[in-house]
């Protein structure tokens, strides 16, 4: 089968590799239809993830047919569709238990990072009856592949942890596709005010039309100031990062009013600062974390009766055999006006 492949920093190919099979007896193989290239897979790329071997299949987001099933598996046959979640849970291990899916004693976050993902024509999912989700009939499968990762990301990760109230002023550092999902799911919680962060002016125009009340470019190096001026000099009640580097952090850190939170979503490959000596006496409460996608079926149903439409963040199209074009565009997201791309193989 054609997979796309980690060579290490900087290197990557479309190549022949073989076919997954059942390992486990609890394994299902997932025939991909579609799937998507995240911003980590960027970060792989660049070596922010030295746990990524090479020759690794990249990929952790997708829906899919199944191919075939182990004999454990209870909860699908051949032939159902699956959207595929980024983590892996045996759903029996002590935080498992405690819905920390991320920290699966057998799993977690490995598609794509400890096992082969899901850039490939098939993937092998262990745990499948933990680890993947029915599509129900006549929900578009584009939108799903949205909900194997980045919403299930920026609901949990950023709205959750930032603990988001009606009424509040909610901050987004980074307009990109996680970005984007914590701007629709924060709706849900009726913040009075959301003021997307972004050095790139189409993102804030889209970001405008997602729901964003204050948008603001950042490209000047004035972000804090004009964050500050917009909340009369109080700040905010919510900082989200959702980008992953110093700088952006750094706003958040600045911003945060007392009592508030920083929610921090980007997956970071350099240390940060961190202001203790300003924020000790400032109540402020600092959240991390990789997502468990606990919320998914609770998303699902969202999208089924389509009070949330994350097919808005698709802006390209390409078959799998255009792979290495995708994260051309992708990976050049300002200049080529990107979100999410769909790779179809169907």
């Amino acid at each position: 089968m054609k997979a796309l492949t980690y060579l290490g920093p900087g290197k990557k190919e479309l190549m022949e590799k073989p076919k997954p099979k059942i390992e486990k007896e609890t394994d299902a193989i997932v025939k991909i239809t579609k799937t998507t290239i995240c911003g980590t897979d960027l970060h792989i790329l660049s070596g922010d993830v030295p746990t990524v071997k090479e020759g690794r299949i990249l990929g952790h987001e997708g829906v899919g047919v199944i191919e075939e099933v182990g004999s454990g598996v209870k909860n699908f046959k051949k032939g159902d569709r699956v959207l595929i979640s980024c983590i892996t849970s045996c759903g029996k291990c002590e935080n498992c238990k405690k819905g920390l899916y991320a920290h699966c004693e057998d799993g977690g976050w490995i598609l794509g990072h400890l096992i082969d993902g899901t850039q490939a024509e098939y993937v092998r999912i262990p745990h499948a009856d933990n680890s993947l989700y029915p599509i129900p009939e006549g929900v578009d499968e584009e939108a799903l592949v949205m909900l194997s990762d980045i919403f299930p990301t920026g609901f949990e990760i950023g709205v959750l942890n930032g603990k988001v109230q009606p009424g509040q002023t909610v901050a987004i550092i980074g307009a990109g596709p996680v970005g984007m999902a914590a701007l629709l799911t924060a709706q849900f919680y009726s913040p009075a005010e959301i003021i997307m962060v972004d050095l790139d002016d189409n993102r804030l125009e889209v970001a405008k039309k997602f729901g964003a009340t204050q948008v603001v470019n950042s490209s000047d190096g004035k972000a804090i100031e004009k964050i500050m001026e917009l909340t009369d000099g109080k700040g905010v009640d919510v900082a989200m990062e959702a980008v992953g580097i110093p700088a952006t952090f750094d706003i958040c850190q600045e911003i945060v009013k007392p009592g508030g939170y920083i929610a921090n979503i980007g997956v970071h490959g350099k240390s940060v600062e961190f202001h203790i000596e300003k924020l000790w006496i400032r109540n402020i409460t600092l959240t991390t974390g990789l997502v468990n996608t606990t919320s998914t079926p609770m998303l699902l149903k969202t999208v089924q009766s389509k009070k949330l439409k994350p097919e808005q963040l698709i802006t390209h199209r390409f078959a799998f055999a255009d792979i290495m074009k995708a994260y051309e565009v992708f990976g050049n997201a300002a200049k080529e006006k990107a979100l999410k791309v769909i790779i179809s193989n169907d």
